[in-house]
């Protein structure tokens, strides 16, 4: 019998360790996970001295652990969210490019996701922010594991509002008063208000942008109360809207020199040091704080991306384009990550593991006791040990697949190998500039060496001895991880669309705008119910 691929040594082991892992009744951690949006690496100041904006989430990082190595499964918004509650990428999730206001269909029903794993271990679930993996029917998120949901459908630049924020190019505010009064712009969506969702009621439509934050924050805290008050652990997922365009004018903070993202920024960092705060009072070393972010920054919308630090793509950069998000250069998908659990994840520490959030799934299953979904393979890992600093070896191997800026979308033709990073294919998502870098496809691939040359600027000589000894193992690699996709149960999205699944509260009224919803106050009581539901 010959001897199993590393790739499936992997595989099994991870499956194993679910398998095995026991069932725990008492003293469950409790577990959030904050996902920014849109957010560099270089927008963490404990990664990059030159953001001064982020004085919480340093903090964060100086009372935990700081992953430099981590990095999103996907660059962009709704196959990166389904990888993270699925442990899975989107060749086998199904989920390969983003789902759209009038989509039918999302994340496949036959996937299990990490809020319906924790939930059957004795969880209590919730979900507050950008959801965006199908709204549709049984795709919403209360249907999806979580006991309780608060927040935007998908990304809040895919309806109007009536205080538009800040975006390139800008886009105009909801109509009021009829057809008339409708404009179409490019990239611009006019004819329907973006909506605010408690479970599955639409209360507000538009959302006010300028509360969004602070409602969010509310909601957080209730929601961590009554957990603790019920005596069950808690998952609680946070989906920020920052740093995705459109930006808004937040409340005053001290200046950057960094304009309307240098203060959005800072209202992030606010919003996470208040949840850092609230579960500290209710016992520190209780809850395990995972922050991260879903891609890296949106290059294309000049001052209002964020900070890449010294991911740059420069071969790229040379051939026009962008090389964050959208796109599998490092500055796609590298994305800043803290894991803080006092008493546990050592404080004022530096991990350097190659980690993902492909890995947020098998871990918090394992720390909870519960099992992993059979039959089916994990492209995540659990990374415990290294949170815990026993260990700082993650993955052998890392996958990273197309996400709109070259080759066929959700398709593996970039991946990592320790330090060697290769592509089969490159390309660069639409720049500031206005130019796209043009698909350019590699055989043999281009292979960096990321030890050396971490702006991705010099790849490797074909003709140069540590070329020519590594290519076979990134050969062999690759192969075996195609193999394994190839074995594995994948799913299949839906993604028609029908404009009669829009959420609408009121279709009566131009962009579906509720009476009084523009109020915005915070109160949810106050504001009114609607019988529209987003089902």
């Amino acid at each position: 019998m010959g001897t199993p691929s590393p790739w499936a040594v992997l595989v099994l082991a991870t499956v194993l360790l679910g398998l095995w892992a026991p069932r725990v009744v008492y003293g469950q951690p409790n577990f959030i996970v904050i996902l920014a949006d849109d957010v560099g690496w270089g927008d963490l100041g404990a990664n990059w001295a030159e953001t001064k904006e982020t004085p919480h989430l340093d903090q964060l990082a100086a009372e935990g652990t700081r992953f430099v190595d981590f990095h999103s499964a996907a660059s962009t918004c709704s196959p990166s969210r389904a990888s993270l509650l699925t442990g899975r990428l989107g060749v086998r999730n199904g989920v390969t490019h983003n789902f759209a206001i009038a989509s039918v269909g999302g994340l496949p029903l036959n996937e299990t996701t990490l809020a319906e794993v924790l939930q059957e271990a004795g969880y209590t679930t919730g979900a507050i922010g950008k959801w965006h993996l199908g709204h549709h029917g049984h795709h919403h998120p209360t249907s999806r594991g979580f006991d309780y949901y608060f927040g935007i459908p998908y990304s809040h630049d895919m309806g109007c509002t009536d205080a538009p924020g800040y975006n390139l190019p800008p886009c105009p505010p909801c109509p009021r008063h009829g057809a008339a009064a409708r404009v179409a712009r490019r990239d611009c969506y006019t004819e329907v208000a973006l909506p605010l969702l408690e479970n599955v009621t639409i209360i507000q439509q538009p959302v006010a942008l300028s509360s969004l934050a602070m409602r969010y924050a509310e909601a957080a805290t209730r929601f961590i109360q009554r957990a603790s008050d019920s005596g069950r652990p808690f998952f609680l997922y946070i989906a920020l809207a920052h740093m995705h365009v459109p930006l808004w004018d937040p409340p005053p903070a001290p200046s950057s020199g960094r304009g309307i993202y240098g203060a959005s920024l800072s209202e992030m960092d606010a919003l996470v040091g208040r949840i850092k705060q609230v579960i500290d009072s209710h016992g520190k070393g209780n809850t395990l704080l995972w922050f991260t972010g879903d891609n890296g920054p949106w290059a294309q919308k000049c001052e209002l991306a964020g900070r890449l630090g010294p991911f740059v793509g420069a071969w790229q950069r040379q051939r026009g384009g962008s090389s964050a998000k959208q796109t599998t250069w490092e500055g796609g998908h590298r994305v800043p990550a803290v894991v803080y659990w006092p008493g546990h994840v050592p404080a004022k520490r530096t991990s350097r593991a190659l980690l993902s959030t492909l890995d947020i799934f098998p871990t918090l299953v394992a720390l909870a006791g519960a099992e992993l979904p059979p039959n089916r393979r994990f492209d995540g890992l659990d990374v415990s040990p290294v949170l815990f600093g026993r260990s700082d070896e993650g993955h052998k191997v890392l996958l990273h697949p197309n996400s709109g800026a070259a080759g066929k979308v959700g398709e593996i033709e970039t991946l990592r190998l320790a330090q060697y990073k290769a592509f089969y294919t490159t390309g660069g998502a639409m720049a500031c500039d206005g130019s796209i870098g043009p698909a350019e496809h590699h055989q043999p691939p281009l292979i960096f060496n990321l030890d050396r040359d971490i702006q991705e600027q010099e790849p490797l000589d074909v003709a140069s001895g540590e070329y020519q000894a590594v290519l076979p193992m990134i050969s062999r690699a690759y192969a075996q991880a195609l193999e394994d996709i190839a074995a594995d149960n994948v799913s299949v999205v839906d993604y028609s669309k029908d404009p009669a699944v829009i959420p609408c509260c009121n279709a009566q009224h131009v962009a579906c705008r509720c009476h009084g919803a523009h109020a915005a106050t915070p109160d949810l009581h106050a504001e009114r119910r609607t019988t529209r539901l987003c089902l």
